[in-house]
C-alpha cells in the first residue's frame, strides 16, 4: 500500500518544524494598514524618476554583485559605523540572525533574548536545531538584570539578542543593564537596532570597544522595507565567519542599486523620519486622551496600548477599515495589548476615530 503522506511528512520533517506555526501576515486590502512598522510616506515624484532611471541601465540578466563594496561603504558612512568594523548584508535582518545561528549551533547551545521580545529570536532557534532561553522583563518593560545575569550564568548562551528599542514594547533598555549584559556574556551580544532611525540613541559607536558586540540593522524603517535589506556591522573576525553561511547572491541588484540610490538622498528620508517622530509624540498625547487606555513609552514608529477586551477591539478597528497588530495574550505582560504603527497625520487621525468608536 502506498503510504499516507502525512505519515511519510511525520517520518521525515523534524517534529520541532512541525510543530512551527507559519508568520503569519494578514491580506491590508481595502484597509489602513497600521499593522507593520512601516514607513508611510513615498519618495517625491522627482525622486521617483531619477530612480526609475537608475534602474533602466540594470542588467538583469547577470548576477548581482556577491559583496557590493560600494553598497556596504554607502551604508557604512549612513549608519555610522566605526573605521575599522566590518558590513555583512542579509536579505532582511531575519537572514542576519539565521546566518548568525548556523554559524554557532551546535547541540545545547543556546539563543538568549528578553521578552516579550522579536519572534524570529525563538522562531530561527527552532529551525537551527538551537535551544531556546527567554527572559522575562519587568512589569514596565525594561530589562531585569538579576534575571538576565541568572540566566547568562545558567544557560551559557552562545548568542543573546537585545532589541534596541524593543519591539514589540518600543522602550530602549538602560544602557548600564546593556553593559553587564556584555560584560557577562561568554558568547555574542547582537543589539538588535532596526528601529535606530527613531530612537536617537545607538550602541553602533561602542563597536571595536567590546569584543562580542556586534550591531545589527535594516533599512526597512527608514521606507525601505520593500528591498529587504538588512546590515551586521562589526569586527572582521566574527562577520567572515557568518559570511560562510550566507547563500550566494543573497542581496539582489534591484536592491543593491535602489538603496544606493536612496541613499544619495538621505535628506529626503530623514525629513519622512523626523516627521514619524513628530506625528509619534502626537499620537501618543492623542491616545492618552482617551478613556481606558494605557500607552507604554516608545523610541520606535509604533505604540504600544492596553485596551479592556482587546480582541473585541482589534475586530471592531478592522470592521471600519483599519488594520493594527493584536498581540493575541489573554495572560501576561502583553496581556489586552494592541500595537499601532505611526501613520501619516490623515491615516492617524482615521485610526483615532475608529478607536473612539470601538472603545465606546
Amino acid at each position: 500500500m502506498v503510504q499516507n503522506i502525512n505519515s511519510r511528512v511525520a517520518d521525515w520533517i523534524r517534529s520541532e518544524i512541525r510543530d512551527l506555526s507559519v508568520y503569519h501576515v494578514p491580506d491590508p486590502a481595502g484597509l489602513i494598514k497600521l499593522d507593520a512598522m512601516e514607513n508611510p510616506y513615498h519618495w517625491p515624484e522627482a525622486m521617483v524618476e531619477e530612480w526609475l532611471a537608475v534602474l533602466r541601465d540594470v542588467s538583469l540578466n547577470r548576477y548581482p554583485d556577491p559583496s557590493p563594496i560600494g553598497l556596504k561603504a554607502s551604508l557604512g558612512k549612513a549608519m555610522g559605523i566605526p573605521i575599522g568594523q566590518e558590513v555583512l548584508l542579509g536579505n532582511g535582518s531575519d537572514e542576519l540572525i539565521q546566518m548568525i545561528a548556523l554559524a554557532l549551533a551546535q547541540p545545547g547551545r543556546v539563543i538568549l533574548a528578553p521578552e516579550p521580545g522579536f519572534v524570529m529570536y525563538k522562531m530561527i532557534a527552532t529551525m537551527t536545531s538551537m535551544d531556546y532561553v527567554g527572559v522575562p522583563l519587568a512589569e514596565d518593560f525594561s530589562l531585569d538584570l538579576e534575571a538576565m545575569l541568572a540566566a547568562i550564568g545558567q544557560h551559557q548562551p552562545a548568542v543573546v539578542f537585545l532589541a534596541y528599542p524593543n519591539n514589540p514594547t518600543g522602550n530602549l533598555f538602560d544602557r548600564t543593564a546593556v553593559h553587564a549584559v556584555i560584560k557577562a556574556s561568554p558568547g555574542l551580544v547582537v543589539m538588535d537596532e532596526a528601529y535606530h532611525a527613531f530612537a536617537d540613541d545607538s550602541f553602533m559607536g561602542e563597536l571595536g570597544k567590546h569584543n562580542n558586540l556586534l550591531v545589527m540593522r535594516t533599512v526597512s524603517k527608514m521606507g525601505l522595507a520593500g528591498l529587504r535589506l538588512g546590515l551586521l556591522a562589526g569586527p572582521q573576525e566574527w562577520l567572515t565567519q557568518f559570511d560562510k553561511t550566507r547563500l550566494p547572491y543573497n542581496i539582489n541588484v534591484l536592491t543593491q542599486v535602489s538603496a544606493e540610490f536612496a541613499l544619495t538622498h538621505r535628506a529626503v528620508l530623514d525629513r519622512q523620519t523626523q516627521q514619524i517622530c513628530a506625528d509619534r509624540e502626537k499620537l501618543m498625547a492623542d491616545l492618552q486622551m482617551l478613556d481606558g487606555i494605557t500607552t507604554f513609552p516608545s523610541r520606535a514608529n509604533f505604540i504600544l496600548f492596553r485596551v479592556p477586551q482587546a480582541a473585541a477591539v482589534f475586530a471592531a478597528l478592522k470592521e471600519q477599515g483599519v488594520l493594527i497588530k493584536n498581540m493575541g495574550a489573554e495572560r501576561g505582560p502583553l496581556a489586552q495589548c494592541l500595537r499601532v504603527t505611526v501613520g501619516t497625520e490623515e491615516e492617524n487621525a482615521a485610526f483615532l476615530r475608529a478607536l473612539a468608536q470601538a472603545i465606546k
